[in-house]
C-alpha cells in the first residue's frame, strides 16, 4: 500500500468524521460531494476494512475509525505545523520555556504535552511550576500559564483549553467497607479527604434536573496538594473530589469508583495564558495546541 497517496484520503476521513457528513465535509474542503465520497470508499479499500458507517442519518466511526481519527488529528497538527514554520523560516525557538499548571494537569496533560515539545523543539529548555494557585507571568517571569477558574482582571491574552469538572471518586474497598451511597445527602456519612482549594461547605450540580444544592461534607483529612490528596485515597482512607482530567484514567483501570455520577461539585474553565501582544512565538502557539489535544483525549 502506497502510504504517501493515503495521506489526502485520511484527511478527507478526517473532515467527514469531524462534521459528521460528506456534505458538510465537502463544503469544508472546497470539493464535491462524489469526490469525498470516493476518496473514503479508496480508503477502506486500501485498508480492508471499514472506518465509517453511513446511515440515512448521517455517519458514525467504526472502532478502527475512531483510533484512525484521533491518528488523523495528530497528523493535521503536524502539518499545520509545517506551514507555520514556513511562515515563521528561520526561526528555531531555543532556551528557557517557563510554565504554571496546576497539579491536576499535570500528569496527564502538561508532561505529555512537554514532551513531544521538546521533540519538536529541541533546544527549548523546560522550566516547569506546578502549583495550584494563580501567579502573575510578569512578577515571576513565566512564558505561559494554565489556569483553571474564572479568569483574573489582567492584560493577558488566554486561550481556552476546556473544562475541568470535580467528581466524587473512592477506591471500591473504601466502598465494601462502609454504607452504600445512593443519595448526594449520604455524602455527609462519609470521611472526606480535601485538597487544599477546596472548602466543606459547597455546591453540587445534579445532572438530572439541572439543579444546584448546597451540602457540607465531613472533612477527615486535608491536603495540600492534590497528589497527597489522591494518594490518600487510594489508601481506602476516604472519598476524594477529583477532577475529571484526573479521575479518568484511574477510573479506567479500576483503581477508583465513581461515586453518585447524576451529581458533581464544581466546573472550571481551562485557558493558557501568555503575555504576547502580537504574533505568539511557534513554540508558545504549539505548546497550546498540544496541551487541548491531551486535555481532550482523557
Amino acid at each position: 500500500m502506497n502510504n504517501i497517496r493515503q495521506i489526502s484520503r485520511l484527511m478527507v476521513f478526517a473532515a467527514v468524521a469531524e462534521k459528521g457528513s460528506f456534505t458538510r465535509a465537502a463544503e469544508t474542503l472546497g470539493i464535491t460531494k462524489s469526490a469525498v465520497s470516493q476518496q473514503v470508499s479508496q480508503l477502506e479499500k486500501e485498508l480492508g476494512i471499514r472506518v465509517l458507517n453511513r446511515t440515512t442519518r448521517g455517519v458514525s466511526l467504526t472502532a478502527l475509525g475512531e483510533k484512525l481519527l484521533r491518528r488523523c488529528q495528530l497528523l493535521q497538527d503536524q502539518v499545520n505545523l509545517a506551514f507555520t514554520d514556513i511562515v515563521n523560516a528561520g526561526v528555531a525557538p531555543q532556551g528557557r520555556f517557563a510554565v504554571t499548571f496546576p497539579h491536576a494537569l499535570e500528569a496527564n496533560v502538561v508532561i505529555p504535552a512537554i514532551e513531544q515539545l521538546c521533540i519538536e523543539y529541541p533546544g527549548l529548555e523546560p522550566e516547569l511550576v506546578v502549583n495550584d494557585k494563580t501567579l502573575d507571568l510578569v512578577e515571576h517571569k513565566l512564558d505561559v500559564a494554565i489556569h483553571a477558574g474564572d479568569l483574573p482582571d489582567s492584560s493577558y491574552r488566554a486561550l481556552p483549553v476546556g473544562t475541568m469538572t470535580e467528581i466524587f471518586c473512592a477506591t471500591p474497598l473504601y466502598l465494601q467497607r462502609t454504607p452504600v451511597l445512593k443519595t448526594a445527602d449520604e455524602l455527609c456519612q462519609h470521611r472526606w479527604i480535601a485538597a487544599s482549594w477546596q472548602q466543606g461547605k459547597m455546591q453540587l450540580l445534579h445532572l438530572d434536573n439541572n439543579e444546584r444544592s448546597s451540602i457540607k461534607l465531613n472533612q477527615f483529612a486535608r491536603a495540600s496538594t492534590l497528589t497527597c490528596a489522591l494518594e490518600m485515597a487510594l489508601r481506602h482512607l476516604g472519598i476524594v473530589l477529583l477532577p475529571d482530567v484526573v479521575a479518568r484514567p484511574l477510573l479506567k483501570t479500576g483503581e477508583l469508583v465513581h461515586i453518585l455520577d447524576t451529581v458533581t461539585g464544581p466546573r472550571w474553565p481551562v485557558y493558557t495564558l501568555h503575555a504576547y501582544q502580537g504574533d505568539k512565538p511557534v513554540h508558545v502557539t504549539r505548546f497550546h495546541q498540544l496541551v487541548c489535544r491531551f486535555f481532550t483525549e482523557l
